[in-house]
């Protein structure tokens, strides 16, 4: 037993390329490869790429506004550990509980649509083991080490890289016509019907939704900065880096999409990964006559399901592992083996991943309430980057310190992070904008489940340890970076 719990703290084993390629990978998933197709059918070619435009530049100012504090003082549970130290501990409590629940959610449903995908291949295994097999298969990656996550996170965003790249490429050869017919596609369905603005305003609020989700996971840098072996350089260079990639790889990739594939075609509005035939990359593969689009299509989104699995895995760990370290949960959680590994909050993670995996099979209803429960988590852990981010660079004024003592300043202070605030909010309460306006309680409800819950916990820690609002002058601005070695 003193082997498997020999210390608290985790070792600094990440390198800029793991770095980069996590964030990247995590923003880089079925939201892209699925998802885009009801986003052009919704808004139009114009009204999605002005959404995803947006959504991309308020990423691009909370990943820098994470960047400036990971760079700072890089933690793993980073988020968390900041709003606990910079506004209120009650915030970092309801920010770290919330964001461990959301993923060791997404984890199950992760596993689960393993089962969907494999069935396009092996329609007669049973789903439940298939699943099983996965998380075993996910919970051994992290078991092993640090490097042992980020090296196969690594190889399944490359994968995912790949794929948009060829895309890209087919793509552009086949809207000049060198691919795929005798003719050029040009640009024409950019204005067929209703085009390229589908629905006016609202619809294009309503993708402002898709979009968000697309990019979940982009702030899984700020979990990793603790482990990294040069956050003071590897970080600002992945930001630099992941944010271009994923402007260009998102808006290029729906452009080409939107060209290729008139809005109004029924495939682009029933995209899911329940059929793989509908996605938009398996469309455009088609198009041009590549044998079995389908089946190498499904493989990518297989990678790409693993790959959010895995990171989930990690990332609700590491959360788990930080708030134990600030006193928001047993110290048990708190102690890693001799590879820096939290052995006793991946067990746990493990496990109320797989019993939520089996609401799924013995309760469907508990199952939709739990992943409603999880379902406006990460803007909220947006929301709390960036008014952690205000408050930290006022305190860092206010206590007299120069800006010339921080390694990365976050790009147009404080517009960024306000404008970063403002659009979270607009996600937030556009999550369900229909049941808002006719006022479907129980739709509402499940929507927005997310928002009572975290104001429960937020609320519930207020209350028991009656925490304010930490003063400018009193806000902790030393280096923690000495509990990871």
């Amino acid at each position: 037993m003193a082997q498997m719990i020999a210390s608290t703290q985790v070792k600094r084993v990440l390198k800029t390329r793991h770095l980069s390629m996590i964030a990247l990978g995590g923003s880089i998933g079925t939201g892209l490869f699925v998802a885009s197709g009801s986003a052009i059918a919704t808004a139009g070619p114009g009204g999605a790429i002005v959404a995803y435009i947006a959504i991309g530049l308020m990423v691009f100012f909370l990943m820098t506004s994470l960047g400036e504090m990971a760079t700072y003082s890089p933690v793993s549970g980073s988020f968390s550990e900041y709003a606990s130290r910079f506004v209120d501990p009650a915030l970092g409590f309801a920010l770290g509980w919330n964001y461990w629940l959301n993923w060791a959610i997404t984890l199950a449903v992760d596993v689960l649509t393993t089962a969907i995908v494999m069935h396009f291949w092996l329609p007669n295994l049973p789903g439940w083991g298939i699943s099983v097999g996965f998380l075993a298969l996910i919970f051994v990656i992290n078991f092993v080490s640090a490097k042992s996550f980020a090296e196969t996170e690594y190889w399944l965003s490359l994968v995912k890289v790949v794929t948009v790249i060829v895309f890209l490429g087919v793509g552009v050869l086949t809207i000049v016509g060198i691919m795929g017919s005798d003719s050029s596609v040009g640009l024409k369905n950019y204005t067929t019907g209703a085009a390229p603005f589908v629905g006016g305003l609202p619809a294009t609020l309503s993708v402002f939704v898709v979009a968000g989700f697309s990019f979940q996971g982009t702030e899984l840098i700020g979990i990793t900065a603790g482990e990294s072996e040069t956050p003071e350089t590897s970080i600002p260079k992945a930001i630099k880096q992941v944010f271009w990639r994923i402007l260009l790889f998102y808006i290029l990739s729906i452009a080409i999409i939107a060209a290729i594939i008139p809005y109004t075609s029924p495939n682009l509005l029933g995209s899911s990964v329940n059929d793989v035939a509908t996605s938009p990359f398996t469309l455009v593969f088609s198009r041009i006559g590549m044998a079995g689009a389908a089946s190498i299509m499904n493989a990518v989104i297989l990678t790409s399901v693993l790959s959010s699995a895995n990171s989930g895995m990690y990332a609700s760990t590491r959360m788990l592992w930080a708030m134990a370290g600030s006193g928001f949960a047993p110290r048990l959680f708190q102690k890693t083996n001799r590879r820096g590994v939290p052995i006793a909050a991946l067990l746990l993670t493990t496990l109320v991943g797989g019993m939520t995996f089996l609401t799924s099979i013995m309760s469907p209803s508990v199952y939709q309430l739990l992943v409603a429960a999880s379902g406006l988590t990460g803007f909220l852990a947006w929301l709390g980057i960036a008014i952690s981010h205000l408050r930290f660079r006022r305190a860092f004024i206010k206590q007299g310190h120069s800006l010339d003592k921080l390694t990365y300043h976050a790009k147009w202070f404080p517009v960024g992070p306000i404008l970063a605030m403002v659009m979270s909010l607009i996600v937030i309460v556009g999550q369900d904008i229909g049941s808002l306006s006719n006022f479907a309680w129980r739709r509402l409800l499940i929507s927005y489940m997310s928002i009572p819950l975290f104001i429960g916990l937020f609320v519930y820690y207020k209350v028991k340890n009656k925490t304010k609002l930490i003063p400018l002058d009193q806000i902790d601005l030393t280096d923690h970076r000495d509990r990871c070695s």
